[in-house]
């Protein structure tokens, strides 16, 4: 029995506390605070869309947030936003990774995107103007580029400058 103990105490005392489980929904998102977050979504708004309708603007929130809830990518705004950044040219968000500084030159166009980015954020009846179809968006690119990824998506619109796909595997 003295052998017993002695191996016990020595399992116990390598292996370190016992880690406690965090309980929360697998559709939780793990945002930062809200503040940040917002700050995520507006800086995505005005650097992808500050050119666009509130609509086009809307939309690209749309995308964010409809990949934070996919759970195939991260499960946060900064997360999504950020995702690949370290990748020039190769990140999600084209702004995050290439290679310009991501300065705030129009103040006017930065507060609009981010009550934008409040308002998506909330998803309040205002968040429902843009069509079904589209709302379900996931990805975009601008209509002056043709990347590989767009044939194997189901597009779902076009506002201004920029056309929608969602995936059916998210």
């Amino acid at each position: 029995m003295g052998a017993l103990c002695v191996i016990f105490s020595a399992l116990s005392a390598t292996a370190g506390p016992i880690p406690v489980p965090k309980f929360r929904s697998a559709v939780a998102p793990a945002y930062l605070s809200y503040s940040k977050e917002i700050e995520c979504l507006a800086r995505a708004i005005y650097f992808e869309a500050r050119g666009e309708s509130r609509d086009g603007q809307r939309a690209v929130a749309h995308v964010v947030l409809n990949r934070v809830e996919s759970g195939f990518y991260p499960n946060s705004i900064c997360g999504v936003v950020y995702q690949n950044d370290h990748l020039r040219d190769a990140c999600q968000f084209s702004f995050a990774c290439d290679g310009t500084p991501d300065r705030i030159k129009d103040p006017e166009a930065y507060e609009t995107a981010e009550t934008i980015a409040k308002r998506s954020f909330a998803r309040d009846g205002w968040w429902r103007v843009i069509n079904s179809d589209l709302a379900r968006s996931t990805h975009y690119h601008a209509d002056y580029v043709k990347p590989w990824w767009a044939k194997k998506l189901e597009r779902t619109g076009q506002i201004g400058r920029h056309i929608f796909y969602y995936t059916a595997t998210m």
